[in-house]
């Protein structure tokens, strides 16, 4: 009894020098998606609050491919010192779904640090469409079953389970085309090649207001601060339809617990400041501040609740 009670304290001994001396060189933070996305805007404003905070470079790198699972399964099979970070998104949660041989556990592998922001998507047409609400998104799709197509950053992205859930919700039949990225399911539904999509608001807004894309509607509960203007989609159409799109930070599972801690305690410090604050407003996002424990717990809830809805999607 007493060699374990040592060899606990020896443990938790190491963990805090480990934790004191964190970090101590360039921290690597991965984005399983295409810059300019939702999670590589969010990566980014908090890596440049880490590095200024600690005076160490924090390195943002994308790994974009098969729906965030190439990234997710390099920081999984990484160290587990705290020097390599993963950002994920709601889509995150429903890969093992989309991906039966994946080489990691999606839950199991990964340590939650915190969620960085809860972020409405926002349904998209192009300034040309005919198309002018949701009503008639989901008349002109029914009208014509499988005719319309809709795009997506990817098979299993955060884009592609909204999309699900509104096809499940509505019953219309329409085609999926994914992409690699959000930048790219932008660039070919202002072109028109896309008929609708749901989109981050942080990645899409300069488009709407730019009248090269029309807002039909917010997916979340409530409007959008940053497009007040835009209906929800239970307002529109769907009455009780939510979906909430979170960004979220991550590392390997074996992560010292007290690294993890100092990076949810840095990590929502810098959320806190009244400059991230002020920027993430205007880009639609809202803090979702939680423990790593919670954070954990929350990514198992939303694994097992989406799974259902991709499952069902086939």
């Amino acid at each position: 009894m007493k060699r374990v009670l040592i060899s606990a304290a020896l443990l938790l001994s190491a963990g805090l020098a480990l934790a004191q001396g964190y970090p101590s060189k360039p921290i690597r933070i991965v984005v399983p998606f295409t810059p300019g996305s939702a999670t590589d805007i969010m990566a980014r404003i908090v890596g440049e609050k880490l590095s200024t905070a600690w005076g160490q470079t924090v390195i943002v790198e994308n790994k974009p491919g098969a729906g965030g699972t190439v990234g997710s399964a390099f920081v999984a099979k990484s160290e587990p010192d705290g020097y390599t970070l993963l950002v994920v998104s709601t889509g995150h949660v429903v890969n093992p779904v989309l991906y039966p041989g994946l080489s990691y556990d999606t839950v199991g592998d990964f340590a939650g640090i915190t969620p960085l922001a809860s972020l409405p998507n926002v349904l998209v047409v192009g300034a040309n469409s005919p198309i002018k609400s949701v009503s008639e998104l989901i008349a002109a799709a029914k009208a014509n079953p499988g005719k319309l197509n809709y795009a997506s950053a990817g098979t299993g992205s955060a884009t592609h389970v909204n999309a699900e859930k509104f096809r499940a919700v509505t019953g219309l039949q329409a085609t999926h085309i994914p992409f690699k990225g959000t930048p790219e399911t932008i660039t070919e539904t202002v072109a028109g090649r896309v008929d609708f999509m749901f989109t981050p608001v942080l990645s899409s807004i300069p488009m709407i207001r730019d009248n090269r894309m029309r807002a039909l509607a917010v997916s979340t509960a409530q409007r959008s601060s940053a497009l007040p203007e835009v209906p929800t989609v239970a307002e529109a159409a769907v009455p009780g339809f939510v979906f909430d799109f979170w960004i979220g930070l991550l590392a390997p599972a074996k992560t010292p617990r007290d690294v993890v801690n100092k990076l949810n305690q840095e990590v929502n410090k810098a959320l806190n400041q009244p400059d991230v604050k002020e920027r993430m407003a205007k880009l639609g996002g809202e803090p979702l501040p939680m423990t790593p424990e919670r954070f954990d717990a929350f990514i198992r809830e939303e694994h097992a609740t989406l799974s259902v809805i991709m499952k069902g999607a086939k």
